[in-house]
């Protein structure tokens, strides 16, 4: 049985999704089919801020990081080595924690050594980090989901000129950038809702694919396209 712990790491969710999921994503789709399911479950859990609902907007957003992180496996990206590059317990411009980007009306991403010693080493722990770095007090939920659209968007892009510049390393290098501020946002949304991301996965993912419960999952098309959360 394939599980994720309370206490995973993000390598380790990587491993799970890429154990339960890796088959039946190479066999249905390509990369754009993954992305088009990483944005129809993120919509959805932007539709439940619109609405109130917290719990729509939880599942939802679950399911998208789930379909996010195929994605990064498809593309060989180590998310928590590009997340810790990005963010060394610090904003990504300012390099302060808490984030002071709007007092110092910082516009260019600043760079200053990193401390290893600071690094989180669980999920959660990475959570916690984003939280000091960019207190959900500071922000509203609807704020940080039209940040989460806006990143969204820039992911697409970066893969876009990757594609379209002949898959050139510069271009990947700024989809591995863009990857680490999607997941950050990502963060920053579940902090509002005050939601434990490592719990709720092992919750959703106590026992293989949350659908078919096999592992390797056994969802075919239909059932995989016809999934509403």
């Amino acid at each position: 049985m394939s599980s994720v712990a309370p206490n995973t790491t993000i390598r380790e969710y990587q491993e799970f999704v890429e154990k339960v999921y890796g088959t039946s994503d190479m066999r249905f789709f390509d990369l754009w089919d993954m992305f088009s399911n990483m944005l129809r479950f993120a919509m959805r859990g932007l539709k439940g801020i619109r609405k109130n609902n917290h719990e729509k907007v939880k599942v939802n957003l679950l399911v998208a990081l789930s379909w996010f992180v195929s994605i990064v496996n498809r593309l060989s990206i180590d998310l928590e080595e590009e997340t810790w590059k990005s963010f060394p317990y610090s904003c990504s411009y300012c390099r302060k924690c808490p984030c002071v980007c709007k007092e110092e009306k910082v516009i260019e991403k600043r760079k200053l050594p990193i401390d290893d010693a600071k690094r989180p080493k669980t999920l959660e722990e990475f959570q916690i980090m984003f939280e000091r770095v960019y207190p959900s007090k500071s922000r509203t939920l609807e704020h940080a989901g039209v940040h989460l659209g806006e990143e969204l968007g820039e992911f697409s892009e970066a893969i876009l000129n990757y594609k379209s510049d002949g898959y050139k390393n510069s271009q990947f290098e700024k989809v591995k950038d863009e990857a680490a501020d999607l997941f950050s946002c990502m963060m920053d949304v579940f902090n509002s809702l005050n939601v434990n991301i490592a719990k709720e996965l092992s919750v959703l993912f106590n026992n293989n694919c949350h659908v078919c419960k096999k592992s390797p999952c056994e969802c075919d098309f239909d059932t995989i396209m016809s999934f509403e959360s």
